[in-house]
């Protein structure tokens, strides 16, 4: 009987054991880092509004605080877009007369809201609550980055699910005092004034507790007990975000 196959088909076999598991593992790297990619989270993306508002501004050199525009974000699932009043509140003087502020001035006149558009989307499957997070002495920029050095709002996390289990089972790395919530620049490690004795503090709490200065697992661990962050096993739940 002829031989069916060339001798270098042994090669060629062997060759097959050896790259098949690695291009399959490859393969799988691949789709992994795809699924994470800002490409596929949207992570990075500048979305285009309706008016481009920079927080920079507002936030980082005019001083505004979050709640002055979202202001149910202490009390509600939602941190809120304000309404134009809101914006014409200041801008019927300043900036009065700028052609980019042509939709804020005719949203104001028209009664007709403007259409931003979102930019922290989560799935409809997923409840996510802002008040919840607030009152436990989450920081903004926990989730949103340091938008008061966005000109341009984009989202700084990748907002998947893997992402919110790393917070929700290690919350002490993420807590601290709810009077520092809105300060996006706030670290544990700052110093914001020193006693008759010495003593460092960062910050004074909502309660008047001064928090001294340390690291931010002393402290986490510290607030964690404070404001009754519970455990990871049960804040990692599915019913704690899937309702």
């Amino acid at each position: 009987m002829p031989q069916l196959f060339p001798k270098s088909s042994n090669a060629i076999a062997k060759l097959g054991i050896i790259l098949g598991p690695l291009l399959f593992a490859g393969g799988g790297i691949a789709l992994a880092a795809f699924y994470r990619s800002d490409y596929t989270t949207g992570r990075n993306e500048v979305i285009e509004q309706p008016v481009p508002f920079s927080h920079l501004h507002h936030v980082n050199q005019l001083g505004i605080d979050c709640r002055y525009c979202h202001t149910s974000v202490e009390n509600s699932a939602y941190a809120g877009i304000p309404p134009t009043k809101t914006c014409m509140n200041c801008h019927q003087q300043m900036w009065a007369g700028a052609e980019l502020l042509e939709p804020v001035r005719k949203s104001y006149k028209t009664n007709m809201p403007i259409e931003w558009t979102k930019v922290h989307n989560t799935p409809d499957y997923v409840y996510f609550n802002h008040s919840i997070h607030v009152a436990k002495g989450v920081g903004c920029s926990s989730c949103h980055g340091r938008v008061d050095e966005m000109p341009l709002v984009f989202q700084s996390k990748t907002l998947l699910m893997e992402w919110c289990l790393n917070c929700h089972r290690v919350p002490e790395l993420h807590l601290r005092p709810k009077s520092e919530v809105f300060n996006l620049g706030w670290k544990p490690t700052d110093v914001a004034f020193t006693d008759d004795h010495g003593t460092k503090y960062s910050s004074i709490d909502t309660d008047g507790t001064k928090i001294l200065t340390q690291s931010q697992s002393e402290l986490g661990r510290m607030l964690k007990e404070k404001y009754h962050v519970r455990e990871s096993q049960t804040i990692t739940n599915c019913s704690i975000c899937h309702r």
